[in-house]
């Protein structure tokens, strides 16, 4: 009985969950990237988005080729910043995952100076805010230019990313069970590879099931905080055990 009871005890501290999140589309209700593009760029951004959706190009070349092709003011960045909007429940899980000590980051290919803005908005401080849980494009305005540069892009990259977020992952989640990973799109596809848990919406979400990937489908994150009320509650869980489709 004591063996059983020492071993219950060794599990339990081996159970020591880490959770990544995407920005764009995740957190927010739409693209934020997307929706400056559409507003602010000439068209042709469109034409470097296929070819990354293609594998032609990695998300890094095609931000950049899309970024020098917007012209905009701060004042007209700012207020489309501003009027996107953001998933109801993202304030709420950030303090539940504060009061359960699980590290929450936020992995992007999504730019800095966006995502703090809208934080900001969102009363969501902390280590979010200052930056050091979260990994980002970089962004600056230079008259009506958007100049982005990419501290996490970790060359070289296999596939080119604007942020590495595997890298981030297996970086911060070593000796951490399990790896939990939130997204929504394309850019999330390699992210899910070094993840233990998946939650999944939209392309996603699709791309999980279409190569047998176990994940969970969410809309808000309200159904997130259920499902880890649940987990973070529960047993150690072994890799990939968690959710299901």
């Amino acid at each position: 009985m004591k063996k059983d009871e020492e071993h219950s005890a060794a599990s339990q501290r081996r159970f020591a969950p880490i959770i990544f999140c995407d920005f764009d589309g995740t957190i927010t209700q739409l693209d934020v990237t997307d929706e400056v593009l559409s507003q602010l760029a000439h068209p042709s951004w469109r034409e470097v988005e296929q070819e990354w959706v293609c594998g032609a190009i990695g998300s890094r070349e095609c931000m950049e080729r899309q970024l020098a092709l917007v012209d905009t003011s701060p004042e007209e960045l700012d207020a489309l910043i501003d009027a996107i909007p953001l998933d109801p429940d993202f304030a709420q899980f950030c303090r539940f995952v504060e009061k359960r000590k699980a590290p929450f980051y936020v992995v992007s290919d999504g730019f800095d100076y966006v995502i703090r803005r809208v934080l900001r908005r969102s009363g969501v401080g902390g280590q979010l805010r200052n930056g050091t849980h979260l990994f980002a494009s970089s962004l600056r305005i230079e008259g009506r230019r958007l100049v982005p540069s990419f501290p996490h892009s970790q060359p070289p990259c296999e596939h080119a990313c604007a942020t590495c977020k595997p890298a981030v992952m297996r970086r911060l989640g070593r000796g951490r069970h399990p790896v939990i990973f939130i997204g929504d799109g394309l850019s999330d596809r390699f992210a899910v590879e070094a993840a233990d848990v998946i939650f999944a919406k939209r392309q996603l979400h699709a791309h999980c099931r279409e190569r047998g990937l176990a994940c969970r489908h969410f809309e808000t994150f309200a159904e997130i905080q259920a499902a880890l009320e649940k987990m973070l509650g529960a047993r150690p869980l072994m890799r990939r055990q968690a959710v299901a489709v």
